[in-house]
């Protein structure tokens, strides 16, 4: 069983930064791969960032690559989602995701494990 808690959201001006991290419980964390997906209002979740276990494979969406960069640090059981040059469109409740799986993955439905979510709000 693994338990994920988010935090670092918050309020920011468009063209700003923000680190969003998740402490994950658990001794197998290492184990897993991880992901970051967001869900803005009236609009289904989606996906945002992934990375392997070993943090030696990332994955990223069309709409965040060059901007955000997802790292975990193992020895912590800590993950991260630096977010810079935010842009209205990625205001969203953000969640951690934690998959029972090795290797990285985009689809939602491969991920067993889910934080509470933190609220991200970019102002123009």
């Amino acid at each position: 069983q693994v338990q994920l808690v988010e935090s670092g959201g918050g309020l920011v001006q468009a063209g700003g930064s923000l680190r969003l991290s998740c402490a994950a419980s658990g001794r197998t964390f290492s184990s897993h791969s991880m992901g970051w997906f967001r869900q803005a209002p009236g609009k289904e979740r989606e996906f945002v960032a992934a990375i392997s276990w070993s943090g030696g494979t990332t994955y990223y969406a069309d709409s965040v690559k060059g901007r955000f960069t997802i790292s975990r640090e193992n020895a912590k059981n800590m993950v991260y989602l630096q977010m810079n040059s935010l842009k209205t469109e990625d205001t969203a409740v953000y969640y951690c995701a934690g998959s029972l799986s090795e290797f990285a993955t985009t689809n939602r439905g491969n991920y067993d494990y889910w934080g509470q979510g933190t609220q991200v709000t970019v102002s123009a």
